[in-house]
């Protein structure tokens, strides 16, 4: 009883930070059918900001950090990335109702990383002085990608096999995106990674990490993006919270499975996430801070590099699916989370 009672007391504390409230906040002026609106390219330039924020800092400190220390977390952040996508696959994907296509689409943005929530967990653990690793902005792309490279060609390669199928059987298929039906080869691949990697919230972010990592640029970021990242992500929290509220009506186009999907997802890939950081913690040493971190970049769905891949890449999913699941219930739900998961670290290994 005193462990619920100390996650309990955590989690309600957490509540009252800057960044849950403002996500709060944001959902309730949405709520109340307020006019407030953050102009995108605003709201575009603040993402770039706390990517490159987010990516400095990892660079800057893997410079110095240990190989084995960073290799076995970024190999964690693959596998919970791929781990995730086929579990979605496994569940969501084959409900009845809910087409294959839509299903991978949005077990893939729930297995890649939200850039927002990352920044959120770290906030609030600045904010409680607690340490954790400068170079957990490194292991985002390898969730991210890990994640989106997954769902697509395992969408794709289904998409292909449906149309083998129904041109054996006398019907016709168009596959979107797989050019003419020839098979799914190295070039698709390579071409989803391309794609990827150009995304706006992985170029920031891996820029960062290079710029980090082979230039000095810890002058710009202690007097310009240290000081700015609090109040930046304030601002995307409002935002987040606003457009959270709203995506909520597009998931009644959709099957009832996306709303269980998307309110109990967050929690489980955020056990998942916890569990493999205690792997590494009792492997290489990594901090409390360190895994719930890992255990948040697993809760959270990608709402900023997945969508447009997704798009592009799935044309054919339906988008009030995977970015209603992902930001009208995941986000929020994953941010949500935060709290439990530094309450079960403390209890286990401590923070």
């Amino acid at each position: 009883m005193d462990i619920i009672a100390d996650i309990a007391t955590t989690i309600l504390a957490q509540m009252q930070k800057p960044t849950l409230a403002f996500l709060l906040g944001g959902m309730m002026l949405a709520a109340l059918g307020s006019k407030l609106e953050v102009p995108d390219p605003v709201y575009k330039f603040i993402v770039m900001l706390l990517l490159l924020k987010v990516g400095l800092g990892a660079g800057i400190s893997v410079r110095e950090a240990d190989v084995i220390a960073l290799a076995v977390p970024a190999l964690c952040a693959a596998v919970i990335g791929v781990a995730i996508v086929l579990l979605g696959g496994s569940t969501l994907a084959r409900w009845r109702g809910v087409s294959r296509m839509d299903g991978m689409a949005t077990a893939g943005l729930f297995g890649a990383v939200s850039a927002s929530t990352l920044a959120a967990g770290m906030a609030m653990l600045d904010a409680e002085n607690i340490a954790y690793e400068g170079f957990i902005g490194a292991l985002y792309p390898f969730m991210d990608i890990a994640a989106l490279v997954t769902a697509i060609v395992l969408a794709r390669m289904s998409a292909e096999r449906r149309a083998a199928s129904n041109l054996q059987s006398g019907g016709t298929v168009t596959v979107g995106g797989g050019g003419s039906g020839s098979g799914f080869d190295g070039d698709v691949v390579r071409g989803i990674l391309v794609d990827t990697f150009r995304s706006p919230a992985i170029s920031a972010l891996v820029l960062g990490i290079a710029i980090g990592l082979f230039a000095r640029p810890e002058s710009v970021y202690e007097s310009f993006y240290e000081p700015l990242f609090r109040g930046l992500l304030s601002i995307l929290m409002l935002v987040m919270g606003m457009e959270a509220w709203s995506r909520l009506s597009e998931l009644r186009k959709v099957a009832h499975a996306y709303v269980l999907y998307g309110l109990t997802a967050p929690i489980v890939h955020g056990m998942m996430g916890f569990g493999l950081g205690l792997v590494a913690h009792h492997l290489t040493g990594f901090s409390g801070g360190g895994v719930v971190l890992l255990a948040i970049m697993a809760a959270s769905s990608s709402d900023i590099s997945g969508p447009p891949t997704m798009r592009g890449a799935l044309p054919e999913a339906n988008p009030s699916a995977y970015i209603g699941a992902s930001t009208g219930l995941g986000t929020p739900v994953a941010i949500l989370s935060i709290p439990l998961f530094m309450a079960l670290v403390e209890v286990t290994i401590g923070l």
